[in-house]
């Protein structure tokens, strides 16, 4: 699904930014503002499971601490559209994170998990993630991550903790709970 692509493509598109190539980076690359702070996005060029080699040399390039760092993910185990903010953990078995920590040698750094859903069978996750989803799971991945677009100012300004909050209460307010 590669949902953490649209949401950088999102947050480029909407400040009339565009990814260039940068071998160097192993992938696309460009700058943006958040919150007046500048921030840089990364799209890996590299396979999936193979995405920390870039992440490390665009950290180290633009003498980023990983600390500092928003990894946004397709996660299996988060319905269509549920976006969660995360610092520090594990992988949960996402390859693209296992790379990443491996590279780092730790999971200290920021996530947004965009959940795609799953499946239903562990046989079909492979089609599943590297497939189009259907239409309504689309619009709500997309739902998502403007959800996550209307946060990350906050993020970035070190309002993580609000940040995360503010996403939460956004989501249950769409969902209805707490409406009542």
């Amino acid at each position: 699904h590669n949902a953490g692509f649209w949401l950088v493509d999102a947050l480029a598109s909407g400040q009339g930014e565009r990814f260039t190539f940068d071998g160097k980076l192993h992938g696309e690359s460009c700058r943006v503002r958040l919150g007046g702070a500048p921030v840089w996005l990364l799209k890996p060029a590299t396979f999936m499971n193979k995405s920390g080699i870039a992440l490390v040399s665009a950290l180290r390039y633009y003498k980023i601490e990983a600390e500092e760092c928003l990894v946004a993910h397709d996660d299996l185990d988060l319905p269509p559209g549920t976006v969660r903010l995360k610092f520090d953990g594990g992988h949960g078995g996402q390859n693209g994170l296992r790379d990443i920590m491996a590279h780092l040698g730790h999971g200290k750094f920021h996530r947004l998990r965009v959940g795609i859903g799953h499946p239903g069978h562990r046989d079909q996750v492979t089609p599943w993630v590297l497939g189009r989803p259907s239409a309504s799971d689309e619009g709500a991945i997309i739902d998502g991550i403007s959800r996550a677009l209307d946060v990350l100012p906050l993020a970035v300004d070190s309002q993580f903790d609000k940040a995360m909050q503010q996403l939460h209460i956004a989501e249950n307010r769409e969902s209805g709970i707490g409406n009542r």
